[in-house]
């Protein structure tokens, strides 16, 4: 099971933190991966890690903004996100497999959580 928290209200250019708390341990899962649905569109994946060796890729909207992480004694996977703009409105979901190979396809991850909403507006 997968539990997001963390988003929220910020003004463009602020900060948030998203956190993804996992049942089993963060090392349970071959790769972890972050995915946002924005207003009238498909889901996306933003960024994927794989928590044995630290292997981490990115989308390229959101490259040098977003830093996934993770911290495996509390079991909880981070996506900070820098430098917001109100194009990364959108809700937020944390999924896993147990494969290890990164992918975009939604579907392949068995694992999900139920989304946080973040919006990024003056």
């Amino acid at each position: 099971q997968l539990v997001e928290a963390g988003g929220g209200l910020v003004q463009p250019g602020g900060s948030l933190r998203l956190s993804c708390a996992t049942s089993g341990g963060t090392l349970d899962y071959g790769v972890v991966s972050w995915f946002r649905q924005r207003p009238g569109k498909g889901r996306e994946r933003v960024t994927c890690m794989r928590p044995s060796d630290g292997f981490t890729t990115y989308a390229d909207s959101v490259k040098g903004r977003f830093t996934i992480s993770r911290d495996n004694a509390k079991n909880t996977v981070y996506l900070q996100m820098n430098n917001l703009k109100p194009e990364d409105t959108a809700v937020y979901y944390c999924a896993a497999r147990r494969q290890l190979v990164c992918t975009t396809d939604w579907g392949n991850h068995y694992y999900r959580g139920q989304g946080t909403q973040v919006t990024v507006s003056s």
